[in-house]
């Protein structure tokens, strides 16, 4: 008698052990993954799903236990293994070239598939048809809006032959309306036999695509569920063992009292091109102003103005009451703006020092980084302990480097070394990307008792469900200009991205 292929799982991991020096990183991981489903994969940051996926995909081997493909036992020494055997994986950070077109970016690697000529464009139209994803294999990267770039990821797995597809954080850059459809491509994909392994922190999301999900805590399975068995508290509670808070803030703590103001600013590249127009706006002691959009429509030069690191063309920008549009980037910190940056591991942390030295980072013209007009390690380490313990870092001890955390850790490390300088602004860029739903809630604490305290808080997020539950006010930025704003009490995610991605505008000019 034959046997039922259905019957054969796709994925079947067994006792699954990988140790680090001081760290176990996964310890007797037992996972089965049934065929042409979406098996969504969840934990805290430092739970071991990175290091779990990176085991499947053949970027290290597992100390102990088996992996299963298909129903045969593999052994995967490198990513190349794992293609070969039609396992191929998406990261969260996009790897394109912008200057390519989508030919060029699916074939880089895989010439010997279908070459770099017309064989290899039809093999795109034909993947991009049968899955709907829409792309033109002679469309520049550029040209391209962060949906369909996601969609060229997958494509490239595809074109390598792959039926089990890994999405590491598929959605942590997307609009709600990109997200839907996303989630229809990834039902296609599954209708016609993918597997996919769907790793995410947005819960909500999760319970909305998944068949099936798994919860790994501390390194270890802990539960295998079902979408119509749990909510999103308990999904969470699964997680990290207690029910947690939402973003939303307690009320309005706004004061008249102006702490940032932002006139006619703006920003020119280096040929002239405008990359900000016209922005103006305020905040007040005690409030958090939310700014949406869609990446790459303004967000990151416009924080970048803020904080000095880039130099505005016109306009004017003023700190409680003080112009400050010529300062250093280091004046307008000793003054009292703190600055979680977006990409932390660029602009926020020295990844091979210890704790202790990037508690100084930014901050070494104050105590209790300096003592007169020499640097105070005592001090410096003293404080590291603090901001350790106050705000849950999870590390060995101060001496630990920084890249040895978590992602969230590592985060929770940033946002206690910004608040402990008092700042009266705190500029927050991405504050929880790529964080576990725990230290998420934790950033959230901080952030709305600093609120209450006084601070004023400019947020940029991806995450419209932080910026309505955070924000006082939301302003959306699209092509460098602020082209709408919300009140956060009655605006809905869809009605942001409506305006995020300028559909509202479309529809106004076709009415």
């Amino acid at each position: 008698m034959t046997k039922d292929l259905q019957a054969v799982p796709a994925i079947e991991l067994r006792g699954i052990g990988k140790r680090f020096p001081g760290v176990i990183a996964n310890h007797d991981i037992d996972i089965t993954i049934t065929s042409g489903t979406i098996h969504a994969l969840v934990g805290e940051n430092g739970a071991g799903k990175s290091t779990l996926m990176k085991i499947l995909y053949g970027v290290q081997k597992p100390d102990s236990g088996t992996i299963a493909v298909n129903g045969h036992q593999v052994s995967l020494s490198s990513p190349s293994d794992a293609i070969a055997i039609g396992v191929g994986m998406v990261f969260q950070h996009f790897m394109l070239a912008d200057n390519f077109t989508v030919l060029e970016n699916v074939v880089l690697g895989a010439e010997k598939i279908a070459g770099i000529g017309d064989d290899a464009r039809n093999r795109i139209r034909q993947i991009s048809d049968d899955y709907g994803f829409d792309l033109d294999p002679d469309d520049l990267v550029e040209d391209l809006g962060v949906g369909e770039r996601q969609r060229v990821e997958i494509l490239k797995v595809l074109y390598r032959g792959a039926k089990i597809i890994i999405l590491d954080e598929p959605t942590a850059v997307l609009v709600p309306q990109e997200v839907d459809a996303l989630f229809d491509n990834l039902r296609e994909l599954k209708d016609q036999g993918h597997t996919l392994i769907f790793i995410s922190h947005k819960l909500d999301e999760v319970l909305s695509v998944a068949d099936d999900i798994t919860v790994i805590r501390k390194g270890t399975t802990v539960a295998s569920v079902k979408p119509a068995e749990v909510n999103a508290r308990q999904l969470a509670e699964l997680m990290v063992g207690s029910v947690l808070p939402s973003p939303s803030t307690e009320g309005s703590t706004v004061t008249d009292k102006v702490l940032l103001e932002v006139i006619d600013l703006e920003l020119d590249d280096a040929t002239g091109r405008p990359e900000l127009v016209d922005i103006d706006f305020a905040i007040h002691a005690g409030e958090i102003l939310g700014i949406a959009g869609v990446e790459g429509n303004g967000q990151t030069e416009l924080v970048e103005t803020i904080i000095g690191m880039r130099r505005q063309a016109r306009g004017t920008i003023m700190l409680a009451g003080e112009e400050i549009s010529e300062w250093s980037t280091r004046r307008r910190r000793e003054t009292g703006v703190g600055y979680i940056p977006e990409d932390r591991h660029r602009h926020g942390l020295l990844l091979d020092a210890p704790l202790w030295e990037n508690r100084i980072l930014g901050h070494q013209t104050r105590p209790p980084s300096v003592k007169g007009p020499f640097l105070n390690p005592p001090g410096a380490k003293a404080d590291t302990g603090r901001i350790v313990s106050a705000y849950d870092v999870r590390t060995p001890g101060i001496t630990t480097t920084a890249r040895a955390l978590s992602g969230g850790n590592q985060q929770k490390f940033i946002v206690g070394r910004e608040m402990s300088s008092d700042p009266i602004l705190l500029i927050a860029s991405h504050p929880t990307r790529g964080v576990d739903v725990g230290a998420q809630a934790a950033i959230w604490g901080h952030i709305k008792r600093a609120r209450k305290a006084g601070l004023a808080v400019l947020l940029i997020s991806a995450d419209l469900d932080e910026l309505i539950g955070l924000s006082d006010t939301i302003k959306v930025i699209l092509r460098g200009k602020l082209v709408a704003t919300f009140d956060p009490q009655s605006v809905t995610p869809q009605q942001l991205g409506s305006a995020m991605t300028g559909a509202d505008a479309i529809s106004e000019e076709r009415s």
